[in-house]
This record gives structure tokens, C-alpha cells and sequence, in this order.
């Protein structure tokens, strides 16, 4: 049987620490933040205490200066539990990421101490009403008034919208010019000018508030600037890799553990005098998904290792993504269907996570532009062994 060899005893004893916050502050509480569409702040604070946000921070910026594998670990509890209210991903793995690696050493003092304790929340402003992943179609307009830029625009389906205090956002300083037109800005959403729209209602991870955010002459210091002008789109390009790894290690492991669960189910409900687990096609619809799984599971821990070793590229990232987001669809599918009725009743883990799955094959990039990356990568090599 396959056997993980990524993480060092440090790596277990963290996890120990993260599944037992998880079971006192995230699971007697989910059910009511599910109604609420929105988790307390105070839950970041906590999170920030018990070392779990942005492990990766090197410790002169507020941070313990940890290796990736720490954040796995909490990436990978957190879809373990089910629990999807809590936007940590975003925050540690894509805001505080794009901080550390391109700001200023200002600004990582400014706002990496306040997302490491849990202070100020981190959210990634890209995706507009009329630009998904097409980026480089946005109209978030960023215009130079003296040491200023005014912002006018909007965005949607933004993650932690609600609650965030600093925004990433992507911007055209030049409309004309859709390669070099781009520019990040860190923005302080206390500033006048930012406005929150209302908290979208969606399909599953209702526990999670995700916003339109609006910008009516939002003025912010060119100091802000994330990176140079005109590079943003460059700079987001360097980190698709990362997001779509960390989509990857998610359905990863939702996948292995919803299979689990239908495993003790099926061996506990009775039907015909033995129990579903008895019947053969429980145990080869089990074998089919288990035997993905583990190949899944693979990838991803080698998606991991090159990732550590800085040489995972956009196809390998892509191919991960694509392949455990319809791993993670199919996977939720078949076990509701092993359920019966009762995988339909909301009160069942299975049906929140059948709920809370469908956004994995358009978030981070659809899954049709995954295809896409693989597929214009396979046919550049061959045209290049061609010597086309």
C-alpha cells in the first residue's frame, strides 16, 4: 500500500495541533456559520495564535520562517474536516505569497506581522464580470494623479471579500496594451472609495463570504504599487503554479477522505439481508475510486517535491489541477450515489461536500484552460522536435 514520505515528525506533531483547533474552534460552530455566510474574525486571531496562518513567513516579518510542508499540512486538514467557511487558502497561499514575494520591504512589514497573527485578512482581487480567466480583459482602470493612482472599477466572486483589510488587486494602467497594461496594488480596504457589495449566495461553501467589491475614485499612494507598471500580469503568471498546486492538494484530499466515510457507511447500512459494502458493485465502484486516489495522491506529493525545489512548471500544475478537480467531482458523485437518500439531506457531510465541490473545475482557472495549457504545450514540443 502507498505510503506518504513527504513530512518529518515536525510535520505530524503540527498536524495533531491543527486537527485539534479544527475540533474545537471550526466544527461546534460551521453549522451556524453556514447560515450566517460568514466566519467571526475572531477565528482568524485564533488561527493566527495557534501558528497557522502563513507558516511560510520568514520570522523578521512577523512569521516562524517554516517550509511549504507546514502549510500543506493546514491546507490539507482544513479539506479533511469539511469545514470550508474558514479562507485560509487564499489568505496564506495566494495574498501573503504575492507579499513576500514581490512587495516592497515596507510593505511586507506593514501587512505580513498583521496576516501572520490573524489581524488582517488577505484577499486576492482579480476576476471582474467580464474577465474570468481571460486577466488580461479587465477594466479595473488605475490612472497616475501625482503621487496617486485613482481607481475605478469592480470585481466578483471574491474569497474573504467581506472581511478582508488588505486586497490585492489587478488593475489596467494602459488599456491599449493587453501584455503590459497590467498593475497590482495593495490596497488598504479601509481607504475611502472602497466599497463592499453584497455576500454572494452560492451553490456550496456557504460558510465562506465571497463579494463584488466596487472602486469609485479610490485613491491609494503610488507606494502601494505591487511590483513594477505594466507587470502585473507577468507577476500573477509566476504564481498560477502555486494556486493550482494548492487546488490540487484540496481535492486530493477530499477525495481519499470522502471515500473513507463512504467506506464505514456502506459497511454499516443494510440492505437485503447484508450490508452495501457486500455487494459487488459497492466494492469495485470502492476499488475504482480508491485505485484514482492513490494515483492522484502520487502526483500531487510529486507536484509537492517539485514545488520545494522551485521547478514546478505551469503544465505539470495544470495537469494536477484538472486531473484531482474531476477526480474530486466524480469521487463526491459516485459516494452521494452509495448513500442513497440520505446523501441528499444537507445534514450529511457527503451532501455538503457534493455542494462544495463543483467550484474546484472553474476556480484557479477552468478546467477547460487547463486543457488548454497542456495541449498548446504538447503541440510546441512536438512542433519543436519537428524543428519546426
Amino acid at each position: 500500500m502507498f505510503e506518504r514520505n513527504l513530512f518529518e515528525k515536525e510535520h505530524d506533531m503540527f498536524r495533531e495541533t491543527v486537527r485539534k483547533f479544527i475540533d474545537k474552534e471550526i466544527a461546534p460552530f460551521h453549522q451556524q456559520w453556514e447560515v450566517d455566510g460568514i466566519v467571526p474574525r475572531e477565528l482568524w486571531l485564533k488561527a493566527g495564535e495557534a501558528g497557522m496562518l502563513c507558516c511560510t513567513i520568514p520570522e523578521e516579518y512577523g512569521g516562524l520562517g517554516l517550509d511549504y510542508l507546514f502549510d500543506v499540512v493546514v491546507f490539507e486538514e482544513m479539506a479533511r474536516s469539511g469545514f470550508t467557511g474558514p479562507g485560509f487558502l487564499i489568505h496564506c497561499d495566494l495574498v501573503a505569497t504575492y507579499i513576500k514575494a514581490f512587495g516592497t520591504d515596507e510593505q511586507k512589514k506593514h501587512w505580513l506581522p498583521k496576516m501572520v497573527s490573524g489581524e488582517a485578512i488577505g484577499s486576492l482581487g482579480m476576476t471582474e464580470p467580464h474577465a474570468g480567466s481571460d486577466l488580461r480583459n479587465i477594466r479595473t482602470r488605475a490612472v497616475r494623479d501625482g503621487d496617486d493612482y485613482v481607481i475605478n472599477g469592480q470585481k466578483v466572486f471574491i474569497s474573504n471579500g467581506q472581511m478582508c483589510d488588505v486586497l490585492v488587486l489587478a488593475t489596467k494602467t494602459d488599456a491599449a496594451d493587453r501584455d503590459n497594461g497590467i498593475t497590482l496594488f495593495l490596497v488598504d480596504t479601509s481607504l475611502p472609495g472602497f466599497h463592499r457589495g453584497k455576500n454572494l449566495e452560492k451553490l456550496g461553501m456557504k460558510a465562506q463570504d465571497t463579494s463584488e467589491l466596487f472602486f469609485e475614485d479610490l485613491r491609494v499612494p503610488a507606494s502601494s504599487m505591487l511590483g513594477e507598471e505594466g507587470k502585473g500580469f507577468q507577476l500573477m503568471m509566476t504564481k498560477l503554479a502555486q494556486e493550482r498546486l494548492a487546488q490540487a492538494i484540496r481535492s486530493a484530499t477530499v477525495a481519499e477522505h470522502i471515500i473513507d466515510i463512504t467506506l464505514e457507511y456502506t459497511m454499516q447500512r443494510e440492505a437485503f439481508g447484508k450490508t452495501i459494502a457486500d455487494f459487488q458493485n459497492t466494492q469495485f465502484k470502492l476499488a475504482e475510486l480508491k485505485t484514482d486516489a492513490v494515483i492522484g495522491r502520487v502526483f500531487t506529493d510529486h507536484c509537492i517535491q517539485k514545488f520545494m525545489q522551485g521547478e514546478l512548471d505551469e503544465v505539470d500544475a495544470a495537469m494536477a489541477k484538472m486531473w484531482l478537480s474531476n477526480l474530486h467531482c466524480r469521487v463526491v458523485d459516485d459516494c452521494l450515489q452509495l448513500f442513497g437518500g440520505w446523501g441528499y439531506m444537507w445534514e450529511y457531510p457527503i451532501s455538503r461536500a457534493f455542494a462544495d465541490a463543483r467550484i474546484v473545475k472553474i476556480a484557479g482557472g477552468s478546467i477547460e484552460i487547463m486543457k488548454h495549457i497542456i495541449g498548446r504545450d504538447m503541440i510546441r514540443k512536438k512542433r519543436k522536435e519537428q524543428g519546426a
